[in-house]
């Protein structure tokens, strides 16, 4: 299967160093990771994982990881990229 999309994440540069140095231990790539992520979660069309809320939480668990300052960076990127694509196509 061709690689022709791209995806951007914004990710703090700690936690990528040392998902980069575990994935490199494991003999793999943070890259190939990624992909094997997204492709576990169309098969189980869900997350490959179990998620479950924190009650005291509104944002569940996963919350803990999220920057609000990049979140908010972020508002709106997915309906700007496909204007942006749309835009290009025309």
């Amino acid at each position: 299967m061709a690689k022709e999309a791209i995806l951007q994440v914004r990710i703090d540069a700690d936690v990528k160093e040392k998902a980069e140095k575990l994935y490199r231990e494991m003999g793999t790539s943070l890259a190939e990771a990624v992909r094997i992520f997204a492709k576990q979660s169309v098969l189980e069309n869900g997350m490959p994982f179990v998620i479950s809320a924190n009650q005291g939480n509104t944002y569940g668990r996963l919350s803990k990881y999220a920057n609000p300052k990049k979140q908010e960076l972020e508002k709106g990127a997915y309906e700007k990229a496909m204007v942006e694509k749309h835009e290009e196509a025309d």
